[in-house]
């Protein structure tokens, strides 16, 4: 029998994926990849900020991660290089976090848990804000999934049915900002778009439609929770990193059947 804080953080990784797999599909479809690591980064800030101010790191890391995706968005939609926005503040907000970090020392030592996530420490209260922030997120991808779908096929199209783009894509910025939070005590800000990106590109491979490719990043995310924290138990190995190296493997597993194919 596996001990309770394993399965804790099974279940907080498994909680996670039912959100991170359908947003992944459209971080993949759109390519916001450099999108999630801004917003992932920026959560440093937010971790600082809150535990300089004594607020909730959840709080914090969910305020920050927003603005920051709201930044993007702002910019990206006034015409500015979007890549070139999303570095400058992908890399500002860590730089700035990091050096907030540094005048707090009773956080010093503990830094490596927000880089790389600390999934095996996850209590009943952690349990609880990845599910709840996990089903909000994937209510709100069910409410808008035909809208989301039309605006990142063809917003011309979306346009035509009534549908405002720009809307949507508030939509998926809110969403991202939200599983950022609730990502970041499992794998960290540093991996947190690795886990959104590698299971639904392996889920790519394997499915036919749209909501196929959205329950099999699910699934795949799922398997690679198991499998990184069985690998992380059995060979002594940080568990957000493993998590993410199994989603890889996984990855390379499903380019065989495509290559077939």
């Amino acid at each position: 029998m596996p001990d309770s804080f394993l399965i804790l953080a099974g279940l907080a990784g498994i909680g996670l994926m039912l959100a991170a797999g359908p947003l992944g599909a459209f971080v993949v479809w759109r390519r916001m990849a450099y999108m999630g690591d801004a917003t992932a980064h920026a959560a440093i800030l937010g971790v600082a900020l809150a535990l300089a101010s004594g607020m909730p790191v959840a709080a914090g890391t969910t305020v920050v991660a927003l603005l920051m995706a709201l930044a993007v968005t702002v910019l990206s939609n006034r015409g500015r290089g979007a890549d070139t926005a999303l570095g400058v503040l992908a890399h500002s907000a860590l730089a700035f976090g990091l050096v907030a970090v540094s005048f707090l020392p009773n956080v010093r030592s503990d830094l490596s848990s927000w880089l790389f996530g600390d999934v095996l420490t996850v209590g009943m209260g952690d349990l609880l804000w990845i599910w709840g922030g996990s089903v909000a997120v994937l209510a709100l991808l069910v409410w808008r999934w035909d809208a989301l779908l039309t605006a990142t096929v063809n917003e011309e199209l979306a346009q035509a049915a009534g549908i405002d783009p720009r809307r949507e894509k508030l939509t998926l910025t809110l969403a991202l900002a939200l599983v950022v939070a609730v990502a970041l005590k499992i794998v960290g800000a540093l991996l947190i778009a690795a886990l959104l990106i590698i299971p639904a590109a392996a889920a790519r491979a394997l499915a036919r439609t749209p909501e196929a490719m959205a329950v099999w990043a699910v699934a795949v995310g799922a398997v690679s929770v198991v499998a990184g924290l069985s690998l992380s138990l059995f060979l002594d190995t940080p568990a957000g990193p493993s998590i993410v190296a199994a989603a890889a493997g996984l990855f390379g597993l499903s380019l065989i059947p495509f290559r077939a194919r």
